[in-house]
Protein backbone atom coordinates (compact mmCIF):
# COMPACT_ATOMS: atom_id res chain seq x y z
CA UNK A 1 0.00 0.00 0.00
CA UNK A 2 2.63 2.71 -1.20
CA UNK A 3 0.43 4.75 -3.34
CA UNK A 4 -2.21 4.83 -5.58
CA UNK A 5 -2.27 2.78 -9.00
CA UNK A 6 -3.20 4.22 -12.72
CA UNK A 7 -5.17 1.31 -14.30
CA UNK A 8 -6.08 3.09 -17.20
CA UNK A 9 -6.47 6.91 -18.78
CA UNK A 10 -8.72 8.72 -16.31
CA UNK A 11 -8.78 6.14 -13.62
CA UNK A 12 -6.88 5.53 -10.45
CA UNK A 13 -6.98 2.45 -8.19
CA UNK A 14 -6.21 3.54 -4.56
CA UNK A 15 -6.82 2.59 -0.75
CA UNK A 16 -8.91 5.68 0.12
CA UNK A 17 -10.06 8.84 -1.87
CA UNK A 18 -10.05 11.96 0.16
CA UNK A 19 -11.92 14.88 -1.61
CA UNK A 20 -10.63 18.17 -1.03
CA UNK A 21 -7.23 19.31 -0.68
CA UNK A 22 -8.04 22.04 2.11
CA UNK A 23 -6.33 21.85 5.45
CA UNK A 24 -8.69 18.36 6.56
CA UNK A 25 -8.31 16.77 3.19
CA UNK A 26 -4.64 17.44 3.15
CA UNK A 27 -3.95 16.25 6.74
CA UNK A 28 -5.81 13.02 6.21
CA UNK A 29 -4.55 12.03 3.20
CA UNK A 30 -0.68 12.59 4.35
CA UNK A 31 -2.02 10.75 7.85
CA UNK A 32 -2.94 7.75 5.79
CA UNK A 33 0.31 8.10 3.35
CA UNK A 34 2.48 8.64 6.55
CA UNK A 35 1.12 4.58 7.52
CA UNK A 36 1.74 3.10 3.85
CA UNK A 37 -2.05 3.73 3.14
CA UNK A 38 -2.42 4.32 -1.39
CA UNK A 39 -4.22 7.46 -0.99
CA UNK A 40 -5.51 9.63 -3.87
CA UNK A 41 -6.46 13.01 -2.63
CA UNK A 42 -8.55 14.84 -5.46
CA UNK A 43 -9.33 18.80 -5.53
CA UNK A 44 -11.36 21.09 -7.83
CA UNK A 45 -9.19 24.07 -7.55
CA UNK A 46 -5.76 24.61 -9.15
CA UNK A 47 -4.17 25.38 -5.67
CA UNK A 48 -4.23 23.20 -2.14
CA UNK A 49 -5.51 25.08 0.56
CA UNK A 50 -8.86 25.48 0.31
CA UNK A 51 -10.26 28.61 2.49
CA UNK A 52 -6.38 29.18 3.24
CA UNK A 53 -5.72 31.26 0.84
CA UNK A 54 -2.28 34.16 0.79
CA UNK A 55 -1.47 37.28 -1.87
CA UNK A 56 1.60 38.50 -2.16
CA UNK A 57 2.96 41.91 -2.04
CA UNK A 58 6.24 41.71 -2.82
CA UNK A 59 9.83 40.90 -1.39
CA UNK A 60 8.69 37.90 -0.44
CA UNK A 61 5.90 38.94 1.71
CA UNK A 62 1.88 38.29 1.71
CA UNK A 63 -1.39 38.90 2.95
CA UNK A 64 -3.82 36.53 3.99
CA UNK A 65 -6.93 36.39 2.03
CA UNK A 66 -8.51 33.32 3.72
CA UNK A 67 -7.88 31.97 7.12
CA UNK A 68 -5.12 34.03 9.27
CA UNK A 69 -4.97 33.44 12.55
CA UNK A 70 -4.29 30.88 15.16
CA UNK A 71 -3.65 31.27 19.39
CA UNK A 72 -3.38 29.70 22.69
CA UNK A 73 -5.08 25.95 23.05
CA UNK A 74 -4.82 25.69 19.03
CA UNK A 75 -2.20 22.97 19.27
CA UNK A 76 -2.63 20.82 16.30
CA UNK A 77 -2.07 23.33 13.84
CA UNK A 78 0.64 24.89 16.01
CA UNK A 79 1.85 21.39 15.67
CA UNK A 80 1.65 20.86 12.22
CA UNK A 81 3.28 24.31 11.13
CA UNK A 82 5.96 23.76 13.40
CA UNK A 83 6.13 19.96 11.56
CA UNK A 84 6.28 21.54 8.24
CA UNK A 85 8.60 24.37 9.21
CA UNK A 86 6.90 27.03 9.11
CA UNK A 87 7.05 29.94 12.40
CA UNK A 88 4.95 32.00 13.84
CA UNK A 89 4.81 35.76 15.10
CA UNK A 90 2.83 37.86 17.25
CA UNK A 91 -0.38 40.16 15.77
CA UNK A 92 0.67 43.51 16.75
CA UNK A 93 -1.90 44.85 19.64
CA UNK A 94 1.00 47.41 20.96
CA UNK A 95 -1.34 50.56 21.75
CA UNK A 96 -4.31 51.33 21.78
CA UNK A 97 -7.48 49.32 20.24
CA UNK A 98 -10.87 51.41 18.95
CA UNK A 99 -14.46 50.70 19.40
CA UNK A 100 -17.24 52.72 18.02
CA UNK A 101 -21.06 52.41 19.18
CA UNK A 102 -23.05 54.52 17.88
CA UNK A 103 -21.41 57.81 16.79
CA UNK A 104 -18.60 57.35 19.42
CA UNK A 105 -15.07 56.38 18.57
CA UNK A 106 -13.54 55.41 21.73
CA UNK A 107 -9.43 54.22 22.46
CA UNK A 108 -9.17 51.43 24.50
CA UNK A 109 -7.14 48.64 26.29
CA UNK A 110 -7.61 45.32 27.65
CA UNK A 111 -10.52 43.01 26.41
CA UNK A 112 -13.59 44.87 26.22
CA UNK A 113 -14.28 48.30 25.26
CA UNK A 114 -15.42 51.25 27.90
CA UNK A 115 -19.47 51.72 27.39
CA UNK A 116 -20.12 52.95 30.29
CA UNK A 117 -20.55 51.84 33.87
CA UNK A 118 -24.05 50.51 33.44
CA UNK A 119 -23.48 49.04 29.80
CA UNK A 120 -19.81 47.36 31.20
CA UNK A 121 -21.81 45.59 34.10
CA UNK A 122 -24.65 44.38 31.58
CA UNK A 123 -21.76 43.07 29.21
CA UNK A 124 -19.69 41.45 31.76
CA UNK A 125 -22.86 39.70 33.32
CA UNK A 126 -23.69 38.86 29.61
CA UNK A 127 -20.69 37.00 29.07
CA UNK A 128 -20.02 34.89 32.20
CA UNK A 129 -23.36 33.78 31.38
CA UNK A 130 -22.90 32.34 28.54
CA UNK A 131 -19.59 31.23 29.29
CA UNK A 132 -21.43 29.67 31.89
CA UNK A 133 -23.97 28.20 29.91
CA UNK A 134 -21.38 27.25 26.81
CA UNK A 135 -19.51 24.63 29.57
CA UNK A 136 -22.91 22.72 29.39
CA UNK A 137 -22.92 22.36 25.89
CA UNK A 138 -21.02 18.57 25.41
CA UNK A 139 -18.94 19.09 22.59
CA UNK A 140 -19.06 15.74 20.73
CA UNK A 141 -22.71 15.78 21.14
CA UNK A 142 -24.02 19.32 21.58
CA UNK A 143 -27.78 18.05 20.79
CA UNK A 144 -28.09 16.31 24.28
CA UNK A 145 -26.98 19.59 26.43
CA UNK A 146 -29.74 19.30 28.94
CA UNK A 147 -31.76 22.39 27.46
CA UNK A 148 -30.79 21.76 23.78
CA UNK A 149 -34.43 22.03 22.68
CA UNK A 150 -34.90 25.46 23.97
CA UNK A 151 -31.64 26.80 23.11
CA UNK A 152 -31.56 25.56 20.03
CA UNK A 153 -34.99 26.78 18.80
CA UNK A 154 -34.28 30.47 19.32
CA UNK A 155 -31.68 32.76 17.84
CA UNK A 156 -29.08 34.60 19.78
CA UNK A 157 -30.57 37.84 18.47
CA UNK A 158 -34.02 36.54 20.65
CA UNK A 159 -31.12 35.84 23.55
CA UNK A 160 -29.11 39.01 23.51
CA UNK A 161 -32.84 40.76 23.42
CA UNK A 162 -33.93 39.37 26.48
CA UNK A 163 -30.38 38.78 28.58
CA UNK A 164 -29.38 42.49 27.85
CA UNK A 165 -30.78 45.66 28.77
CA UNK A 166 -28.43 48.32 27.50
CA UNK A 167 -28.68 49.68 24.08
CA UNK A 168 -24.50 49.84 23.49
CA UNK A 169 -23.77 46.39 25.46
CA UNK A 170 -26.38 44.76 23.18
CA UNK A 171 -25.00 46.46 19.92
CA UNK A 172 -21.12 45.48 21.23
CA UNK A 173 -22.16 42.40 21.58
CA UNK A 174 -24.03 41.68 17.87
CA UNK A 175 -21.12 43.39 16.30
CA UNK A 176 -18.46 41.31 17.69
CA UNK A 177 -21.17 38.06 16.57
CA UNK A 178 -20.73 38.85 13.53
CA UNK A 179 -16.76 39.20 13.35
CA UNK A 180 -16.75 35.75 14.62
CA UNK A 181 -19.33 34.24 12.68
CA UNK A 182 -19.84 36.04 9.78
CA UNK A 183 -23.40 36.27 10.12
CA UNK A 184 -25.87 38.11 12.10
CA UNK A 185 -27.13 37.38 15.92
CA UNK A 186 -30.81 36.60 14.28
CA UNK A 187 -29.05 34.08 11.81
CA UNK A 188 -27.16 31.87 14.72
CA UNK A 189 -28.78 29.50 16.72
CA UNK A 190 -28.08 30.14 20.58
CA UNK A 191 -27.37 26.49 21.05
CA UNK A 192 -24.47 27.08 18.29
CA UNK A 193 -23.09 29.97 20.10
CA UNK A 194 -22.79 28.32 22.93
CA UNK A 195 -21.09 25.26 21.20
CA UNK A 196 -18.87 27.22 19.58
CA UNK A 197 -17.99 29.56 22.01
CA UNK A 198 -17.05 26.05 24.48
CA UNK A 199 -14.90 24.22 21.85
CA UNK A 200 -12.88 27.89 21.90
CA UNK A 201 -12.88 28.02 25.18
CA UNK A 202 -14.90 31.05 26.10
CA UNK A 203 -15.68 33.93 25.07
CA UNK A 204 -13.11 36.28 25.57
CA UNK A 205 -11.05 33.85 23.71
CA UNK A 206 -13.30 33.51 21.20
CA UNK A 207 -12.64 37.62 20.26
CA UNK A 208 -9.90 38.11 21.84
CA UNK A 209 -6.15 38.83 20.49
CA UNK A 210 -3.93 39.07 23.04
CA UNK A 211 -4.20 35.28 24.50
CA UNK A 212 -7.26 35.32 21.84
CA UNK A 213 -8.15 33.29 18.31
CA UNK A 214 -6.14 36.35 16.94
CA UNK A 215 -3.28 35.81 19.32
CA UNK A 216 -0.49 34.97 16.56
CA UNK A 217 0.11 34.91 12.68
CA UNK A 218 2.45 32.57 10.34
CA UNK A 219 5.69 33.35 8.55
CA UNK A 220 4.95 33.46 4.93
CA UNK A 221 1.13 32.82 5.29
CA UNK A 222 -1.11 30.10 6.74
CA UNK A 223 -0.85 28.62 2.63
CA UNK A 224 2.58 28.27 3.11
CA UNK A 225 1.41 25.23 5.72
CA UNK A 226 -0.86 23.89 3.06
CA UNK A 227 1.63 23.94 0.24
CA UNK A 228 4.27 22.23 2.40
CA UNK A 229 1.93 19.57 3.30
CA UNK A 230 1.36 19.07 -0.27
CA UNK A 231 5.03 18.18 -1.79
CA UNK A 232 4.62 15.25 0.50
CA UNK A 233 1.60 13.83 -1.57
CA UNK A 234 3.37 14.14 -4.91
CA UNK A 235 1.34 12.40 -7.47
CA UNK A 236 -1.34 11.53 -5.16
CA UNK A 237 -2.35 15.24 -5.19
CA UNK A 238 -4.73 16.15 -8.40
CA UNK A 239 -5.44 19.54 -9.04
CA UNK A 240 -8.38 20.87 -11.35
CA UNK A 241 -10.73 18.04 -10.59
CA UNK A 242 -14.27 18.67 -9.65
CA UNK A 243 -16.16 15.97 -8.14
CA UNK A 244 -19.25 15.64 -9.10
CA UNK A 245 -20.37 12.15 -8.11
CA UNK A 246 -19.48 9.52 -5.36
CA UNK A 247 -20.60 5.83 -6.69
CA UNK A 248 -21.09 3.03 -3.48
CA UNK A 249 -21.09 -0.70 -3.57
CA UNK A 250 -20.89 -2.86 -1.28
CA UNK A 251 -17.03 -3.63 -1.62
CA UNK A 252 -15.90 0.04 -2.89
CA UNK A 253 -16.68 3.75 -3.73
CA UNK A 254 -15.90 5.09 -6.65
CA UNK A 255 -15.32 9.26 -7.25
CA UNK A 256 -15.74 10.44 -10.25
CA UNK A 257 -15.24 13.71 -11.41
CA UNK A 258 -13.87 15.81 -14.88
CA UNK A 259 -12.75 13.00 -16.44
CA UNK A 260 -10.21 11.13 -13.79
CA UNK A 261 -12.53 8.44 -11.60
CA UNK A 262 -10.95 6.90 -8.32
CA UNK A 263 -11.64 3.36 -7.47
CA UNK A 264 -11.01 3.05 -3.32
CA UNK A 265 -12.55 0.91 -0.86
CA UNK A 266 -12.83 3.93 1.41
CA UNK A 267 -13.81 7.72 0.77
CA UNK A 268 -13.42 10.52 3.23
CA UNK A 269 -14.90 13.65 2.37
CA UNK A 270 -13.11 16.81 3.64
CA UNK A 271 -15.62 19.46 2.40
CA UNK A 272 -18.16 21.50 4.36
CA UNK A 273 -21.93 19.82 4.95
CA UNK A 274 -23.27 22.48 2.48
CA UNK A 275 -20.59 22.10 -0.37
CA UNK A 276 -20.52 18.03 0.49
CA UNK A 277 -24.45 18.42 -0.04
CA UNK A 278 -23.80 19.93 -3.70
CA UNK A 279 -22.06 15.95 -4.99
CA UNK A 280 -24.51 13.02 -6.76
CA UNK A 281 -24.49 10.46 -4.04
CA UNK A 282 -25.37 6.78 -5.58
CA UNK A 283 -27.09 5.06 -3.61
CA UNK A 284 -28.65 9.01 -1.98
CA UNK A 285 -27.08 9.60 1.39
CA UNK A 286 -29.81 9.24 4.42
CA UNK A 287 -32.40 11.79 4.32
CA UNK A 288 -30.68 13.54 7.81
CA UNK A 289 -27.54 13.96 5.49
CA UNK A 290 -29.35 15.51 3.06
CA UNK A 291 -31.00 17.70 4.98
CA UNK A 292 -27.68 18.62 6.74
CA UNK A 293 -26.21 20.21 3.84
CA UNK A 294 -29.34 22.64 3.33
CA UNK A 295 -29.37 23.41 7.14
CA UNK A 296 -25.42 24.63 7.75
CA UNK A 297 -25.13 27.55 5.20
CA UNK A 298 -22.12 29.56 5.01
CA UNK A 299 -21.40 33.00 6.47
CA UNK A 300 -20.90 36.40 4.15
CA UNK A 301 -17.61 38.06 4.49
CA UNK A 302 -15.68 40.33 2.13
CA UNK A 303 -11.90 41.11 3.20
CA UNK A 304 -10.02 44.00 2.59
CA UNK A 305 -6.27 45.32 2.93
CA UNK A 306 -5.00 48.55 2.45
CA UNK A 307 -1.77 49.14 2.33
CA UNK A 308 0.49 51.78 3.28
CA UNK A 309 4.81 52.51 3.26
CA UNK A 310 4.20 52.41 6.62
CA UNK A 311 1.96 51.44 9.81
CA UNK A 312 1.52 55.16 10.91
CA UNK A 313 -1.48 54.55 13.34
CA UNK A 314 1.28 53.20 15.37
CA UNK A 315 3.15 56.32 15.85
CA UNK A 316 0.02 57.75 16.82
CA UNK A 317 -0.57 55.15 20.08
CA UNK A 318 -3.07 52.72 17.99
CA UNK A 319 -2.51 48.88 17.78
CA UNK A 320 -4.72 49.13 14.31
CA UNK A 321 -8.19 47.18 16.09
CA UNK A 322 -11.00 48.77 15.52
CA UNK A 323 -14.53 46.78 16.24
CA UNK A 324 -17.55 49.23 15.29
CA UNK A 325 -20.62 48.48 15.19
CA UNK A 326 -21.31 51.27 12.25
CA UNK A 327 -19.76 49.53 9.77
CA UNK A 328 -19.96 48.47 6.90
CA UNK A 329 -16.03 47.50 8.02
CA UNK A 330 -16.82 46.15 11.66
CA UNK A 331 -13.62 44.92 12.54
CA UNK A 332 -10.40 46.03 11.61
CA UNK A 333 -6.73 44.23 12.39
CA UNK A 334 -3.24 45.56 11.97
CA UNK A 335 -2.14 42.79 9.17
CA UNK A 336 1.53 44.33 8.11
CA UNK A 337 4.28 42.23 7.99
CA UNK A 338 6.87 41.04 11.12
CA UNK A 339 9.22 43.81 9.83
CA UNK A 340 6.52 46.31 9.90
CA UNK A 341 6.65 46.97 6.07
CA UNK A 342 4.63 48.05 4.00
CA UNK A 343 2.13 49.17 6.76
CA UNK A 344 -1.08 46.72 6.61
CA UNK A 345 -4.77 47.31 7.75
CA UNK A 346 -7.11 44.70 7.78
CA UNK A 347 -10.39 45.02 7.50
CA UNK A 348 -14.08 42.32 7.35
CA UNK A 349 -17.35 43.28 6.10
CA UNK A 350 -19.85 40.46 7.65
CA UNK A 351 -22.96 39.50 6.87
CA UNK A 352 -25.58 41.48 5.48
CA UNK A 353 -23.18 44.11 4.77
CA UNK A 354 -21.56 41.93 2.89
CA UNK A 355 -24.28 40.43 0.90
CA UNK A 356 -25.42 44.29 0.10
CA UNK A 357 -21.44 45.52 -0.88
CA UNK A 358 -20.82 42.25 -2.74
CA UNK A 359 -23.47 43.75 -5.16
CA UNK A 360 -21.68 46.89 -5.30
CA UNK A 361 -19.54 47.79 -8.28
CA UNK A 362 -16.00 47.49 -7.16
CA UNK A 363 -14.98 51.35 -7.40
CA UNK A 364 -18.19 51.95 -4.69
CA UNK A 365 -17.40 49.03 -2.70
CA UNK A 366 -13.61 50.08 -2.34
CA UNK A 367 -15.29 54.03 -1.47
CA UNK A 368 -17.17 52.58 1.51
CA UNK A 369 -14.24 50.62 3.01
CA UNK A 370 -11.53 53.29 2.78
CA UNK A 371 -13.99 55.57 3.50
CA UNK A 372 -14.69 53.68 7.47
CA UNK A 373 -10.65 53.56 7.33
CA UNK A 374 -10.93 57.23 7.19
CA UNK A 375 -13.19 57.62 10.18
CA UNK A 376 -11.08 55.63 12.10
CA UNK A 377 -7.67 56.39 11.63
CA UNK A 378 -7.86 59.94 9.83
CA UNK A 379 -7.00 61.64 7.13
CA UNK A 380 -3.70 58.97 5.99
CA UNK A 381 -6.29 56.08 5.70
CA UNK A 382 -7.78 57.02 2.82
CA UNK A 383 -4.90 57.32 0.21
CA UNK A 384 -3.41 54.15 0.46
CA UNK A 385 -0.49 53.24 -1.95
CA UNK A 386 -2.25 49.80 -2.82
CA UNK A 387 -5.51 48.03 -2.05
CA UNK A 388 -6.73 44.34 -2.51
CA UNK A 389 -9.80 42.41 -1.31
CA UNK A 390 -11.42 38.47 -1.29
CA UNK A 391 -14.67 38.45 -1.62
CA UNK A 392 -15.33 34.68 -0.39
CA UNK A 393 -19.58 34.49 -1.25
CA UNK A 394 -18.09 34.55 -5.26
CA UNK A 395 -15.81 31.76 -4.53
CA UNK A 396 -18.15 28.69 -6.02
CA UNK A 397 -15.31 26.08 -4.24
CA UNK A 398 -16.04 27.68 -0.88
CA UNK A 399 -19.78 28.57 -0.89
CA UNK A 400 -19.59 31.88 1.88
CA UNK A 401 -16.98 32.69 4.74
CA UNK A 402 -15.79 31.94 7.33
CA UNK A 403 -17.41 28.54 7.36
CA UNK A 404 -20.78 26.71 8.04
CA UNK A 405 -23.21 27.23 11.18
CA UNK A 406 -26.72 26.03 12.36
CA UNK A 407 -29.79 28.34 12.47
CA UNK A 408 -32.52 27.38 15.34
CA UNK A 409 -33.14 23.78 14.91
CA UNK A 410 -29.89 22.67 13.38
CA UNK A 411 -28.34 20.90 16.22
CA UNK A 412 -31.07 18.80 17.72
CA UNK A 413 -32.06 18.12 14.19
CA UNK A 414 -29.22 17.64 12.06
CA UNK A 415 -26.15 17.59 14.34
CA UNK A 416 -25.87 13.81 14.43
CA UNK A 417 -25.35 13.20 10.91
CA UNK A 418 -22.46 15.83 11.03
CA UNK A 419 -19.41 13.36 11.58
CA UNK A 420 -21.16 9.68 11.60
CA UNK A 421 -19.75 7.60 8.83
CA UNK A 422 -22.48 6.09 6.22
CA UNK A 423 -21.11 2.71 4.95
CA UNK A 424 -17.69 3.74 3.13
CA UNK A 425 -17.88 7.59 3.38
CA UNK A 426 -16.09 9.50 6.23
CA UNK A 427 -16.34 13.53 6.22
CA UNK A 428 -13.73 15.60 7.74
CA UNK A 429 -13.72 19.73 7.74
CA UNK A 430 -13.35 22.58 10.19
CA UNK A 431 -17.14 21.85 10.54
CA UNK A 432 -16.98 18.58 11.93
CA UNK A 433 -14.24 19.80 14.40
CA UNK A 434 -15.35 19.44 18.39
CA UNK A 435 -13.08 22.11 19.60
CA UNK A 436 -11.59 24.93 17.30
CA UNK A 437 -15.12 24.63 15.28
CA UNK A 438 -14.35 26.77 11.97
CA UNK A 439 -10.58 27.29 12.46
CA UNK A 440 -7.45 26.49 11.05
CA UNK A 441 -7.28 24.13 14.01
CA UNK A 442 -10.66 22.17 13.90
CA UNK A 443 -9.48 21.87 9.87
CA UNK A 444 -6.15 19.75 11.31
CA UNK A 445 -7.89 17.55 13.83
CA UNK A 446 -11.33 16.97 11.75
CA UNK A 447 -8.32 15.33 9.16
CA UNK A 448 -6.78 13.87 12.02
CA UNK A 449 -9.97 11.81 12.75
CA UNK A 450 -11.10 10.81 9.88
CA UNK A 451 -7.99 9.27 9.02
CA UNK A 452 -7.74 7.39 12.27
CA UNK A 453 -11.62 6.12 11.55
CA UNK A 454 -9.95 4.83 8.15
CA UNK A 455 -7.59 3.27 9.10
CA UNK A 456 -9.55 1.31 11.94
CA UNK A 457 -12.23 0.36 9.43
CA UNK A 458 -8.92 -0.64 6.73
CA UNK A 459 -8.03 -2.83 9.77
CA UNK A 460 -11.02 -4.21 10.79
CA UNK A 461 -10.99 -5.37 6.85
CA UNK A 462 -8.33 -7.10 6.96
CA UNK A 463 -8.73 -8.81 9.89
CA UNK A 464 -12.17 -10.21 8.78
CA UNK A 465 -12.35 -9.98 5.92
CA UNK A 466 -15.98 -10.63 3.31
Amino acid sequence: MSGPTATARGEVDADVAVVGAGLSGLVAAATLAREGVAVSLVEARDRVGGRVLDESIGDGKVVETGAQWIGPSQHRIAALAREVGVDTFPTHTVGDAMAEVGSHLTRFRGSWPDVGAAAGRDLRRAVALLDAMAREVPLEAPWRAACAEPWDAQTFSTWLGQELHTTEARALLASLTASSWAASPGELSLLHVLFDVHAAGGLTRTFGTEGGAQQDRLMGGPALVARRLAERLGERLVLSTPVSRIERCSSAVAVCGNGVSVRARRVIVAMSPALAGRLDYDPPLPGIRQQLGQRMPHGAVVKCFALYGEPFWRAEGLNGEVISEMGPVTSVFDGSPPDGRPGVLVGFILGEAARRLGRAPPAERRREILSCLTRFFGDRAADPEGYLERDWQVDSFTGGGYGGFFGPGGWTGFGAALREPIARLHWAGAETATRWFGYMDGAVSSGERAAAEVLAALSEERSHPT
